[in-house]
C-alpha cells in the first residue's frame, strides 16, 4: 500500500531528424483506418469512442517493419457536425489520455463544435507499453537523511531504477521520446484526413504541444498550453523548479488556509504553526510509522500526500485531514489495467531521460538535493529525474522550440502553480515567438481550463471555437479557496477518476 500510494501521488506532479512527409505514409501508415467502436458499456461513457492505429517503432527508420500500437479515443458532437478536431494530452509526461475528452462534455461550446481526441501516447495506457518491471525506488528511503549509508541507498536505487527501466522495456524504451511521439500525433492527423488540428495540453502536455508545433508548424492551428513547463529548456531545468513551486504553494496558500480553519483541523492558528506541526509529525513518523486503514504512513508518504494536495485547492481538505489524522488532532477512521501496471511511470522515465541530456553525476545530485532541500524542504530533496544520471541515453537531439513559423499559441498559467511554476512558464513565453499568456492571478491550481474559472473558460473557447486569438497577454482573477469539505475534481483529476472507474 505504501508504494502504491507513492506512485499514485506522483502520477499526477528531446539529432535533428527529418520530418516525414505525408507522401511517405501514403502507401502504408497514413492509409489505415481506425475502427471506432464503443469504449465500454459502462453508463455515462456513451459519447466516447475508442480505436487504435499503427505507427513505426522508429520514425527515423520507418521501413524496418517494427511497429507500435497507439490507442485513441474521441467524442463526436451530438449534431455530428464537427468544425474542428482537438488533440488533447493530460501531461505526465506519460499520462494516459483516453478519458480526457469526456471532461469537455460539460463545455458544450467546445464539445458541440469539435471532435475531441484523447491519446494514450506510445509507452503507456492501452498503447504499446514500456515497463520498469514494477521497480520504483522513489520513496523507498527518506531523502532528508543525508548520512553516507542512506545516500548509498538513495543513489544506488536511482542507478538500479535506470537499469530496470531500460532492461525491462527492451528495444522499445529507446524510442519513447517526444520526437517519436509528435510524429505519431501527426500520423493520427493524416489517418483522420485532417489538414490541420488544434491542440489542448496540460502540464507535460504543454511540452508536447510546443514540440508538435515545432516539428509540424503547418498542421497545428489553435494551440492551448495550460499549466506550462519551461518547454524552451531541458527537462532537467523543468524538474529543478519542483521544490520552489511546491514550497511556495504550501506556504502561501495551503498552510494559511489550514490555519484559517483551525476549528476544523486543529493544526495551528498561523501558517507557520501548521508547517511546524507538519515537521513534528514527520519526525514522529520517522521514529514510528503509523498504519491506518488505507495503508502505512512514513515520512515520505506524508510528504507525498501533501505534495498531491497542492495541485488543486479542492485537494486541500483531504490533505489537511490526513495530516490531522497523523498528527492526532482529529480521529483516524478505522480492475483491469494496461499490460504493465507501471507503464505510465516507465514512460515518464523514458521520455525524461531519452529526450534531453542530463548534466551531472551522483556528486552533482547529492549537492543539488542538499541545496534545494534546505531551501524547499517539502519536495526539494526529491529528485524525480535522478535515474537519468545513470541512463544509457540514445542519440536523440530535439529541435529547439522557438515559436517561429508556429500559429499564435495561447498559454494559460496560474501564478502559484506548484508543479509548473510561473517563472519557467514566463521564460518559455519569452522564448516562444507569437505566444500569448493568460495569467490567472491569485491562483495556484494546476490545470485550469475546463473547470470552474469562467473568465479562463471564456478566453480559451473564444480562441479554440470562435478562432479569435488574443491580441496581447491577458489576465483573469483566480477562484477563491473553498471552505473545508468542499471538494470538486479539476479536469486532470476527472480524467484520472474516469480511467479508474473503467479499470484503464
Amino acid at each position: 500500500m505504501h508504494r502504491r500510494k507513492i506512485a499514485a501521488a506522483l502520477a499526477v506532479v528531446t539529432g535533428t531528424s527529418l520530418l516525414i512527409a505525408p507522401q511517405a505514409h501514403a502507401s502504408g501508415f497514413a492509409a489505415q483506418q481506425i475502427a471506432w467502436q464503443k469504449c465500454t458499456d459502462e453508463p455515462g461513457f456513451e459519447r466516447l469512442q475508442c480505436g487504435s492505429f499503427t505507427a513505426p517503432m522508429d520514425w527515423n527508420n520507418p521501413r524496418n517493419g517494427k511497429t507500435v500500437t497507439i490507442a485513441v479515443s474521441r467524442t463526436v458532437p451530438l449534431n455530428g457536425k464537427a468544425k474542428t478536431a482537438v488533440f488533447t494530452n493530460p501531461g505526465g509526461p506519460g499520462g494516459e489520455g483516453r478519458t480526457l475528452p469526456l471532461v469537455y462534455l460539460n463545455r458544450p461550446k467546445l464539445s458541440e463544435n469539435a471532435e475531441i481526441y484523447g491519446i494514450d501516447v506510445r509507452g503507456t495506457g492501452a498503447s504499446s507499453n514500456v515497463t520498469c518491471g514494477g521497480f520504483d525506488t522513489l520513496g523507498s528511503t527518506d531523502p532528508r537523511d543525508r548520512s553516507r549509508a542512506n545516500l548509498d541507498l538513495l543513489y544506488g536505487g536511482m542507478e538500479l531504477q535506470a537499469k530496470f527501466c531500460q532492461t525491462k522495456s527492451g528495444e522499445l524504451g529507446r524510442f519513447i521520446t517526444t520526437e517519436q511521439t509528435v510524429k505519431d500525433l501527426d500520423l493520427l492527423r493524416q489517418v483522420l484526413g485532417r489538414k490541420k488540428v488544434d491542440w489542448l495540453g496540460y502540464s507535460g502536455g504543454s511540452w508536447m504541444g510546443a514540440y508538435y508545433a515545432t516539428y509540424f508548424p503547418k498542421t497545428l492551428d489553435k494551440i492551448v498550453l495550460d499549466s506550462n513547463t519551461e518547454f524552451t529548456a531541458p527537462w532537467q531545468t523543468v524538474f529543478g523548479d519542483f521544490g520552489l513551486g511546491f514550497e511556495r504553494r504550501f506556504r502561501v496558500d495551503f498552510a494559511p488556509w489550514v490555519a484559517k480553519h483551525d476549528n476544523v483541523f486543529h493544526l495551528g492558528k498561523t501558517g507557520e504553526e501548521v508547517r511546524q506541526t507538519y515537521e513534528r509529525t514527520r519526525a514522529k513518523l520517522a521514529q514510528q510509522p503509523v498504519t491506518l486503514p488505507d495503508g502505512t504512513y512514513y515520512p515520505v508518504t506524508l510528504d507525498l500526500v501533501l505534495v498531491q494536495g497542492q495541485y488543486s485547492k479542492y485537494a486541500f481538505d483531504g490533505a489537511a485531514r490526513k495530516l490531522a489524522e497523523l498528527a492526532g488532532t482529529v480521529p483516524a477512521p478505522i480492475t483491469a489495467q494496461a499490460s504493465y501496471p507501471d507503464a505510465a511511470v516507465s514512460t515518464r522515465h523514458s521520455i525524461l531521460c531519452n529526450d534531453t541530456e542530463f548534466r551531472g553525476d551522483r556528486r552533482f545530485l547529492e549537492r543539488d538535493a542538499a541545496r534545494d532541500g534546505a531551501k524547499w524542504p517539502l519536495l526539494g530533496y526529491y529528485q524525480v529525474m535522478g535515474p537519468c544520471a545513470f541512463w544509457d541515453r540514445p542519440d536523440v537531439n530535439l529541435r529547439q522550440p522557438t515559436g517561429i513559423g508556429v500559429a499564435p499559441t495561447l498559454m494559460v498559467q496560474s501564478e502559484r502553480d506548484a508543479p509548473t511554476p510561473i517563472e519557467g512558464a514566463r521564460r518559455a513565453h519569452a522564448g516562444f515567438a507569437g505566444s500569448r499568456m493568460l495569467t490567472v492571478e491569485n491562483e495556484g491550481d494546476h490545470g485550469i481550463y475546463g473547470f470552474d474559472n469562467a473568465c479562463v473558460n471564456d478566453v480559451v473557447e473564444r480562441y479554440l471555437v470562435d478562432r479569435v486569438t488574443p491580441p496581447r497577454d491577458l489576465s483573469c482573477p483566480g477562484v477563491p479557496l473553498p471552505e473545508p469539505g468542499q471538494q470538486q475534481a479539476g479536469p486532470l483529476e476527472q480524467a484520472r477518476d474516469l480511467a479508474v472507474r473503467l479499470g484503464w
